[in-house]
Formats: C-alpha cells, structure tokens, sequence
C-alpha cells in the first residue's frame, strides 16, 4: 500500500508560480512512476506530467511543457511539480499518481489539492 498526500496548492493570479509536493508513505516511491494529473469538474482527469523511477525521463502535456517541471527525491519519497507562469486554464484539482504495474506493483492515487488561477 502507497499512501500519497499532496499540498501546495492554493490561489495564485496569473503568472504567477506554485509548487506542488507529494509525499509518499508505506512503501518505497522509487518502486513507482510517479506523475501529476488535474481534474475540472465534468472532464476527465488529464495527464500533466510524468517522471521514471530514477528522475531521468520526464514528460509533459504540451500545455504546460515550458512552464511546468516535475522533479523527484526517492531519498525523501516525494514528488514535486513546480509550475510557473500560471494561466487561468490551469485551474483544477492536481492529483498525484503512483504507477507499478509494470513491476507487479499497484497504481495508487492522492486525494488531491485544489489550484485556482485567477485575477
């Protein structure tokens, strides 16, 4: 079992900055692919971004590639997704994920923090 709690969320006007932080307990995260997804009421969850296991391959959805960056530290089992110059369609609720399936492992998923962009 994974437990993953994030925070860092909030309201921010646009352009501005966040960092979201996921903490991961009960087992390893460097056994996950860890990646940030974000949810609008009555759309699907979306994929922001997504991080390997070691931190060396990254990827993003192409509308936050340039403004976004996940980063990881296995040592602390913690996720980060530093977003900068934040637009209003970047509202949402940012949900962290831990995927192992391809180790034999489960996919896990946080409760969630609320980001608002607005003026």
């Amino acid at each position: 079992q994974v437990q993953l709690v994030e925070s860092g969320g909030g309201l921010v006007q646009p352009g501005g900055s966040l960092r979201l932080s996921c903490a991961a307990s009960g087992s390893p995260s460097a056994r996950y692919v860890m990646s940030w997804y974000r949810q609008v009421p009555g759309n699907e969850r979306e994929l922001v971004a997504a991080i390997s296991r070691a931190g060396g391959t990254t990827n993003y959805a192409d509308s936050v590639k340039g403004r976004f960056t996940i980063s990881r530290d296995n040592g602390k089992n913690a996720v980060y997704l530093q977003m900068n110059n934040l637009k209003v369609e970047d509202t949402a609720v940012y949900f962290c994920n831990a995927d192992g399936t391809d180790l034999g492992f489960s996919v896990y998923w946080g409760q969630g923090t609320q980001v608002i962009v607005s003026a």
